[in-house]
């Protein structure tokens, strides 16, 4: 009895709303389109986002902290660009893996740092770094496109790693998990809530709060910049406007996941959710061939209804008083 109350509970949550979402979405993209349920299109329905997805997961701790970092799509085209730079001055493959996810990880820090020590809003820092980053990006490749890398790098994002399964998608796996341990079962991850939902409560409970902002931005570049890499292996090549706007879409679905744009509130489940309900819509609705536009547009208004639907307050019925 108590775990069907418990269960019960949980549907009425958001969480057991995008569910209910979710379910309809599958079962109406299986009726509608005859490979849907494929294994083909399923590992294609993960793989065509795999590197916003993995990023998403980690824009939750920063939302969650009552941050923003708008640079993630610059870094993740930075880290691919430089791969691609150093790959083509003849550095080693591996030794270029390492520095470009050392290149996400102070990038992180200067985020971090900026936010938590000078104390300047994240919306003003990320979208500085958002463009100085990309400028780099560009700088190093131009408008060139630098491509032939060696085969076993483009398999990481080509070819399944388990079977069908690619390394990519058991990536994101692997981390969602660690970071959902961190997240809601660890103290890091109440820090997290916490300083999201009142800082200077957190700075009289002795939290270091700024430290906490600082692993987690410097967590942000760092998984941008493997996310970067993931991108150039699946391709092939890179560009300078590599992963433009993908913080947008990255934004859109942690936001969609129920976590607060004001901080202290959501969890992955949730952003995890958001996330299959996207990819779903997305992949059923290019099954049925309508546009990429109109798809944007029907992401973008059920956004707005994530936004709408947990404000809207039913109206309550007062008992009579019996005299």
């Amino acid at each position: 009895m108590n775990a069907l109350k418990a269960g019960l509970v949980k549907l009425q949550s958001w969480e057991g709303f995008l569910l209910v979402v979710l379910i309809f979405i599958i079962l109406m993209n299986a009726s509608l389109t005859d490979n849907f349920l494929s294994v083909g299109n399923q590992m294609n329905l993960f793989m065509l986002s795999i590197e916003k997805i993995i990023v998403a997961l980690v824009m939750t701790f920063v939302i969650i902290n009552a941050e923003i970092d708008l640079s993630v799509g610059s870094m993740m085209g930075l880290s691919a660009c430089a791969f691609g730079w150093m790959f083509q001055q003849g550095v080693d493959p591996v030794l270029a893996i390492g520095i470009c996810l050392l290149i996400g990880l102070v990038g992180g820090f200067i985020n971090g740092w900026f936010v938590a020590r000078v104390g300047l809003p994240s919306l003003v820092v990320t979208l500085a770094t958002l463009i100085g980053y990309r400028g780099l990006a560009r700088v190093l490749v131009e408008d060139r496109g630098i491509g032939d890398f060696p085969q076993w790098f483009n398999d990481l994002g080509q070819k399944g790693l388990i079977g069908p399964v690619p390394f990519g998608l058991i990536a994101f796996v692997i981390l969602f998990i660690g970071l959902y341990v961190v997240l809601q079962r660890s103290g890091f991850g109440r820090k997290t809530y916490v300083i999201g939902t009142n800082r200077e409560v957190a700075d009289f409970a002795g939290i270091d709060t700024g430290r906490v902002k600082i692993v987690i931005f410097v967590m942000s570049g760092l998984v941008s910049a493997f996310a970067g890499l993931l991108f150039a292996a699946r391709v092939g090549a890179v560009r300078g406007d590599v992963a433009n706007g993908f913080e947008l879409d990255i934004i859109t679905m942690v936001l969609l996941g129920g976590v607060s744009i004001f901080g202290g509130t959501g969890t992955l489940v949730g952003t995890l959710l958001a996330i299959l309900i996207v990819l779903n819509l997305r992949n059923g609705m290019a099954l049925l061939n309508i546009t990429g536009h109109i798809q944007t547009g029907v992401v973008g208004l059920l956004l707005i209804a994530s936004v709408l639907v947990p404000r809207i307050k039913l109206p309550t019925v007062k008992a009579k008083e019996v005299t």
